[in-house]
């Protein structure tokens, strides 16, 4: 008959005094799960990162009353009992909802229609537009690598306070060594709401476009908000793509990139700048990641067309451009 499964001691190996509070399952001492710990007072599943920080803030958060009996400065309680939580801060509201849709709908024409950057919603008009909104609690995550090569994934959280301010937070930086596909991200992500209780139902995740993420939204069962700002570079990718596009943007980027390389040329161009009382602007190049970049790129040499036209005919330049 299978032996139960039970609750087994950490090893021995394990020194820190945090390991009291947790243990393994398996079902006997030579075949246990070490990929997460699990807490011998609420029996809660903890991922095992190799580090004790999500340990002890689980003792912290949840059992303030055994953290202190561990000889561990860092386990000393840390929310006072009158400090309000992020989910104090939430309310649920449902996605589909007609208020969920109005909401859409309204931020949509407020960028469509007044012509707006993404970068407004950090402007006071887009903020006094919130106060239509329901206060709710959004999470990102950035996936990063350091300069020594080491992979980390950090976790922000937002949301509207009393005051209808908006309040963001880094909640926690931690290395991933496992593959960054939809699963793990799913799992990293529930762990760090679980660490900090945040109930996962009350969650709304803010990423990019990238099918892992796509694939954790799906598996946690988080309501999705893709980043309005990648979404609107990624569909003006597709339209700087299309040939007669892509012709106009590649003939005046080798025009500027020309400008850059060539002393000469950029010399001659803030001659012909001073002459037709052009202001003093260098020439921009595009970045293929950032759409914007295309088009003050174009906006740039539009409005210095004529010195760049006047330049160009000039004998010591046109020998070294060829069209």
């Amino acid at each position: 008959m299978e032996e139960p499964l039970t609750i087994h001691p950490a090893p021995s190996g394990l020194k820190a005094s945090v390991w009291i509070h947790f243990g393994f399952h398996g079902r006997s001492s030579k075949h246990v799960d070490r990929t997460h710990a699990v807490c011998r007072h609420c029996h809660t599943k903890l991922k095992n990162c190799g580090n004790t920080s999500n340990l002890r803030a689980h003792i912290s958060r949840f059992h303030p009353e055994e953290a202190v009996w561990v000889k561990d400065d860092r386990l000393k309680p840390v929310i006072p009992p009158n400090q309000r939580t992020l989910h104090d801060m939430t309310t649920k509201l449902a996605p589909g909802s007609e208020r969920a849709k109005k909401i859409t709908t309204s931020i949509s024409y407020f960028i469509a229609k007044d012509m707006r950057p993404y970068s407004v919603v950090e402007n006071q008009g887009f903020r006094y537009m919130v106060h239509s909104m329901e206060p709710r609690v959004a999470i990102t995550c950035d996936a990063w690598t350091s300069r020594a090569t080491v992979s980390y994934v950090t976790v922000t959280a937002h949301h509207v306070n009393s005051e209808w301010k908006l309040i963001s937070y880094v909640l926690q930086t931690r290395a991933m060594d496992d593959s960054h596909t939809g699963a793990n991200m799913c799992e990293f992500l529930k762990a760090a709401a679980d660490e900090w209780g945040i109930e996962t139902h009350d969650l709304v995740l803010v990423t990019d476009n990238a099918s892992n993420m796509n694939v954790a939204a799906e598996l946690g069962n988080f309501l999705h908000v893709r980043c309005y700002a990648h979404t609107l570079n990624l569909a003006c990718q597709r339209a700087l793509k299309l040939p007669a596009v892509a012709r106009l943007l590649g003939r005046v980027r080798r025009i500027t990139a020309f400008f850059h390389r060539s002393t000469t040329a950029s010399h001659v161009l803030e001659q012909k700048q001073a002459l037709l009382e052009l202001p003093k602007h260098k020439l921009k190049t595009d970045a293929p990641t950032r759409w914007n970049s295309g088009f003050d790129m174009v906006d740039r040499f539009l409005e210095q067309q004529p010195a760049i036209c006047a330049a160009l005919l000039s004998p010591q330049v046109s020998l070294g451009f060829k069209i």
